[in-house]
């Protein structure tokens, strides 16, 4: 039997960016990422951030990169040290939550409102060159090494579709304008690599959530845009098996990913991520 009229097979269908990206803000959300990575790069140090418990920490990436499912990522050049251009030998994935914006605000939004102003959610993959990344973050943090390109989900989930949970104790208690009780969406996430499942982690892991990471981007009078997207940061849970990163699974040992491999990305009811490299 032939398919009814009107409809067609995920396969058939080529998929379009699901809203025009305003801004795109990356936040580093979850305890157990922050701490794993903390551990890989500044061994015997603290591995938390000073600042880290106080606020979410975050950068601004390039929304102009940031390409729909299915896309090819064509692997990154860069400096990997000084005098050494070349094409990145540490390309990694990052598992992540989005949340995109769909009402602006002209200003400060307090931590109780933020949720009014979240249109959905996607899956996000914010690939990422951690060679070019590591000789260039010191002072300022992410450039080169991750604006490239970011991949998201197909389609837009609204937030009634994602189960709703406690999130994890917050301590010290945050200021006023990020004081909120801790929520967090409780969606398994899959991280498959060529075809096999090789991290599971779970969003309910983060320890900032969505409401105050808006609340602190517009706490200094910036706005929200409708199209903004807002991701969580790396995805990972306490255990091994649930890390969100090739760097963390393989303590940054490798291997990384190689040209041809493809990489998909699942969690509930989002949409899927999925991306192959190419050179």
């Amino acid at each position: 039997m032939g398919r009814p009229q009107g409809e067609y097979a995920l396969a058939d269908v080529t998929f379009l960016l699901p809203f025009p990206v305003a801004d795109y803000v990356d936040f580093y959300a979850s305890r157990a990422h922050v701490e794993n990575m903390g551990r890989i790069l500044r061994p015997g140090q603290e591995p938390l951030p000073a600042a880290w418990l106080h606020l979410p920490i975050g950068y601004h990436g390039r929304a102009g990169t940031v390409v729909v499912s299915g896309t090819d990522i064509h692997r990154p050049h860069g400096q990997r040290a000084a005098r050494d251009f070349g094409p990145t030998r540490k390309l990694d994935v990052e598992v992540e939550l989005g949340f995109v914006i769909g009402t602006p605000s002209d200003g400060p939004v307090p931590v109780e409102c933020a949720l009014d102003h979240v249109f959905g959610a996607v899956l996000v993959n914010d690939w990422s060159a951690r060679d070019i990344q590591a000789f260039e973050y010191v002072p300022l943090g992410p450039f080169l090494g991750k604006s490239f390109a970011t991949s998201i989900s197909p389609w837009v989930t609204t937030l009634d579709e994602l189960p709703r949970v406690p999130g994890e104790p917050q301590g010290p208690e945050p200021l006023e304008h990020l004081r909120i009780e801790p929520f967090a969406f409780d969606v398994a996430l899959e991280l498959e690599l060529n075809g096999h499942i090789v991290s599971r982690p779970n969003a309910r892991h983060l320890y900032w959530n969505i409401a105050q990471q808006i609340a602190h981007l517009t706490s200094n009078g910036a706005t929200l845009r409708a199209g903004d997207l807002l991701a969580s940061g790396t995805i990972s849970g306490p255990g091994h098996g649930e890390e969100g990163s090739l760097i963390e699974l393989t303590r940054n040992e490798g291997p990384f990913l190689a040209d041809g491999d493809e990489v998909v990305i699942r969690g509930g009811p989002l949409g899927p991520v999925a991306g192959r490299i190419v050179p």
